[in-house]
């Protein structure tokens, strides 16, 4: 009887370990259950994130596409320049000559096509000062995208070290970070 009583205890005392591991267990998960969300914020970051340094990328396409179409159009204005500086020096070539009628045709067409430079040429400079705005305003944009984009990085970091050592403060650091990044997004937007 001895024996089975000793064992009947230790089998007692086993069932009380037992349902103390699981109590502990119970009580673990339910300190350590903030950290799902801390990987559902991870997980919300680095959407909001990829949209941030999509948006990035395209205006950074956009800085590069104004500043080709602006240089473009300032060649074009040189390009424009140079003619009416040939014109300029054929005319005053010809001038002496105008009683030729010939001489007066050339003359009359050359004093025509300066005009239309001077046209063109306005022309070229103001659509190239627009590429130029629309390229300034595109690069203030798109770098305030990419500062963004690295407090998201940055965030995303803060929040997985913060998985890994179990310490809640810097879960909240990490969604301030996050917040301060979608207001720089918000503000490169506007």
């Amino acid at each position: 009887m001895d024996k089975l009583e000793k064992e009947i205890n230790e089998l007692k005392e086993f069932i009380i370990d037992l349902k103390a591991d699981r109590a502990a267990t119970k009580e673990k998960e339910k300190r350590e259950a903030w950290t799902k969300y801390v990987s559902l914020t991870v997980v919300i970051i680095a959407v909001v994130g990829a949209v941030a340094s999509q948006w990035a990328a395209k205006f950074g396409s956009q800085t590069q596409m104004s500043q080709i179409k602006a240089s473009d159009q300032w060649a074009y204005y040189q390009s424009k320049s140079v003619k009416q500086h040939l014109d300029e020096v054929a005319l005053a070539e010809i001038m002496d000559r105008t009683n030729n009628p010939v001489m007066a045709a050339a003359a009359k067409k050359l004093v025509s096509d300066l005009s239309k430079y001077e046209a063109d040429k306005a022309k070229a400079m103001a659509d190239a000062k627009a590429f130029e705005a629309k390229r300034d305003a595109s690069s203030l944009r798109g770098g305030m995208l990419a500062t963004s984009v690295s407090l998201f990085s940055v965030s995303i970091a803060v929040a997985s070290i913060c998985t890994v050592t179990k310490k809640k403060p810097l879960w909240f650091i990490s969604m301030l970070m996050a917040a301060a990044a979608i207001a720089q997004m918000v503000h490169a937007l506007m």
